[in-house]
């Protein structure tokens, strides 16, 4: 069956850096762009960046632009999320997600936070103190 399975989080202090990885398994990765979302404690759910699986185009939301690196390796089937400059309003469980309206390109409305994800992986901690 489809999995995702994030891993990488903890706590750091403000200004440093973690790495983030997202195993694909049941479903053909190289066809499917995928996404980062983060939710804080009493936050809405927010979508910060996502990666097409096309031409492996980057976006990113304006919270995390110059800061987070995205990027996939096909055949790991994983996905990354390089952070740095860590500030304590990052702190959020993360998930990648995918499926439902992500096919081949991230689409046009992947900042949304109400899209349409099929599938979804069980999340990861991310605490960053002052």
């Amino acid at each position: 069956q489809v999995q995702l399975v994030e891993s990488g989080g903890g706590l750091v202090q403000a200004g440093g850096s973690l790495n983030l990885s997202c195993v694909a398994s049941g479903f053909s990765f190289r066809f499917y762009s995928i996404s980062w979302i983060r939710q804080a404690p009493r936050k809405e759910r927010e979508a910060i960046s996502c990666m097409s699986s096309r031409d492996r185009r980057a976006y990113y939301a304006d919270s995390v632009k110059g800061r987070f690196t995205i990027s996939r390796d096909e055949a790991k089937k994983t996905l990354y999320l390089q952070m740095d400059s860590l500030k304590p309003e990052d702190t959020a469980v993360y998930y990648c997600a995918t499926g439902g309206a992500m096919t081949y390109s991230c689409p046009d409305s992947w900042a949304d936070a109400k899209l349409n994800y099929g599938y979804w992986g069980q999340g990861t901690q991310v605490t960053v103190s002052q």
